[in-house]
């Protein structure tokens, strides 16, 4: 069986294509097609484990669970994690092969080819349609030689193309039309369509610009998505979207959680952010963390000395120290866990720039980075207790002290985190523990006793991506959509 396969662009990052992939692969399953997603090159720190070992997007991840499959690291054949400015790590078929800077990647981008076709033809060999996404914009046409993630993927497999544009951003007209401009005709021969996405109010107003674009074009307008309300509730992908406000109605307990620079599987948050009767408020640079907050969470970051940094940058150090002298609690996960600790040291630079540096000394345990990294799903059990937790685990380092003969967790028999003697600071490597709803609500409860729970994160995120599909089903043309995928041809 060799599967169709069609491809989402955008004119620019953060236009909505991976959530548009993930309601159309939605709308696949509920159809009874057998889909998958595939994004060839993925930049982003918010990292998924798979089943079967290796990681991938978040977003690939979240795709997959709307196409009802598990997730795998063909999905996502190369993933980027900026652990710098200039830096980042290079994983290939969710395995971390290197560390490069932008401009070798940049000159050495093609070489990756070949894995990414050998993934799509894997994926293709085992489903019936796969919808593929690209990154960033075939505008950016400075990138294209040696593009593997837009035209340089559509155009030697044949996969056709729909271009997205966001009228959010303002320019819409001029994004859609001004991208045939600069491209090639061989790429724009790929573009065999547009939609219009996050418009506000009636979208019959616009319909003067879809007349215009299709005139200018030749390229028929699939629809106009409207401000999806299900986004909200689903995770993102791109930190840039926690500065988004949350509440939460008749909140009891108060969290904030800094916003590192290379913040990490930041959805970690998710569920805490929807959970009624908490306030959740991520702490942008510049601004203090709140005095009157409960609890403060260090989330996980790609290079926890870098974070470690900017974190004193900001004075946040001092602000979590005050907070925990009043009384406080504090949890640390992964990178988070890390900076809690009284040393970490990264001589060979396994987690980016060389060096070592003391923590905020909160837990009494000091962090050794390795040139190990491990990635696996996890089920865990808390310490001393009988209850289990579902979670996955990514990270480099080893952490080892005093404090760890308190850990937070037991995870495949051996010990994981560890917990202050008096129990008010608490760190863990493991990721995903608010999914588990169990979890959770004693976790909450154990913050303030009165606190009860009646949230199920998975029912939600079930219920947003059924609804996602039906407001996509209410808005674009679904059918003309999919009629346009096309067989791949695969490149040797």
């Amino acid at each position: 069986m060799t599967a169709k396969a069609l491809m989402l662009q955008g004119t620019g990052s953060d236009v909505g294509k991976s959530l548009l992939t993930a309601g159309l692969c939605r709308i696949a399953k509920r159809r009874g097609l057998k889909v998958a997603p595939f994004k060839p090159q993925n930049m982003s720190n918010n990292a998924a484990a798979c089943p079967d070992g290796g990681e991938i997007g978040r977003a690939q991840a979240l795709q997959a669970r709307a196409a009802g499959i598990d997730p795998h690291v063909d999905m996502n054949p190369v993933l980027l994690k900026p652990q710098t400015d200039r830096i980042a790590q290079v994983v290939v078929h969710g395995k971390a092969m290197t560390a490069m800077e932008a401009s070798k990647y940049m000159a050495e981008r093609h070489s990756f080819l070949p894995a990414v076709i050998e993934s799509f033809e894997r994926l293709s060999s085992a489903y019936e349609l796969v919808i593929v996404e690209g990154a960033g914009s075939p505008a950016e046409v400075n990138l294209r030689a040696r593009d593997i993630a837009n035209m340089g993927f559509a155009l030697p497999t044949n996969v056709p193309v729909c271009l997205i544009g966001d009228i959010e951003k303002g320019g819409v007209i001029a994004s859609v039309v001004g991208t045939q401009a600069v491209i090639s005709p061989e790429d724009a021969s790929r573009i065999k369509g547009f939609i219009i996405n996050k418009f506000r109010g009636d979208p019959r107003l616009f319909d003067d610009g879809v007349t215009f674009i299709e005139r200018e074009t030749d390229w028929p307008c699939f629809g106009v998505v409207p401000w999806l309300r299900s986004a909200s509730k689903l995770p993102a992908e791109d930190a840039v979207s926690l500065q988004q406000p949350t509440s939460s109605n008749a909140p009891s307990i108060k969290i904030a959680a800094p916003m590192f620079s290379r913040i990490a599987n930041f959805d970690d948050a998710d569920p805490l952010r929807l959970e009624s009767g908490v306030d959740f408020q991520w702490v942008p640079p510049g601004q203090a963390i709140p005095r009157d907050a409960d609890v403060i969470i260090l989330f996980g970051t790609k290079s926890t000395l870098g974070d470690l940094a900017f974190m004193r940058e900001q004075n946040w150090d001092q602000d979590i120290l005050a907070h925990h002298r009043a009384g406080g609690h504090v949890l640390g996960v992964c990178g988070g866990y890390q900076m809690l600790g009284k040393t970490i040291f990264d001589p060979h630079g396994h987690d980016g720039t060389p060096g070592s540096a003391e923590g905020l000394k909160l837990l009494d345990v000091e962090t050794a980075m390795t040139g190990e990294k491990r990635v696996a799903p996890a089920m865990a059990s808390i310490h001393a207790g009988d209850s289990t937790v579902s979670g996955y685990e990514i990270h480099v380092g080893h952490s080892f002290g005093p404090d760890t003969a308190r850990p937070f967790f037991d995870v495949a028999g051996r010990p994981d985190g560890a917990t202050s003697p008096d129990g008010r600071v608490q760190g863990t490597y493991l990721h995903g523990l608010f999914s588990d709803n169990g979890f959770r609500a004693a976790w909450l409860k154990s913050i303030h006793e009165d606190f009860q729970s009646d949230f199920s994160y998975d029912a939600s995120v079930e219920a947003a991506l059924d609804e996602l599909a039906d407001e996509l089903e209410a808005s674009l043309n679904v059918d003309a959509i999919f009629a346009m995928a096309a067989e791949p041809r695969f490149p040797h």
